[in-house]
């Protein structure tokens, strides 16, 4: 459903979430570790999620990632998915199909319709705040 990026995107927030609500900045090593990501793959993430305003980086030797602390509580999903993958999930047709609408639906579209609503709610409404709260606590978690 998302791209491989956009599921990194997502575990790395989560993760940045944690370490600022400590005050510490990430680096990119560590986050890719934290995630189990590549580092060259996480570097061009973390740049698209920064040229989003979504994560800061600072340089110079104490810098790295983090999220400002008064963005925590805004932050939905939906944004990182906008900011790596488009709206493209909310989009097109179940099975694959290049024709699919409305008026000529494929086998699935009624069902797969409701399925991106749902999903599309779901996204904008929790936030990383949220599911960094439970990763945090040990209810989830963000590698094997």
């Amino acid at each position: 459903m998302f791209s491989k990026a956009c599921e990194y995107g997502i575990r790395a927030s989560i993760y940045m979430v944690g370490q600022s609500l400590l005050d510490k900045k990430v680096s990119l090593k560590e986050v890719a570790m934290a995630i189990d990501s590549p580092v060259a793959y996480t570097s061009k993430i973390l740049q698209q999620l920064s040229r989003n305003n979504i994560i800061n980086s600072e340089k110079g030797p104490t810098g790295g990632y983090f999220i400002d602390k008064l963005k925590l509580e805004e932050i939905k999903l939906s944004t990182i998915v906008s900011a790596i993958d488009g709206d493209t999930v909310y989009e097109g047709c179940g099975l694959g199909l290049q024709d699919c609408d409305q008026r000529k639906p494929c086998s699935i579209h009624n069902q797969f319709k409701l399925i991106r609503r749902d999903l599309k709610q779901m996204l904008e409404t929790t936030t990383l705040l949220a599911l960094s709260n439970e990763n945090n606590n040990g209810i989830t978690f963000l590698k094997r």
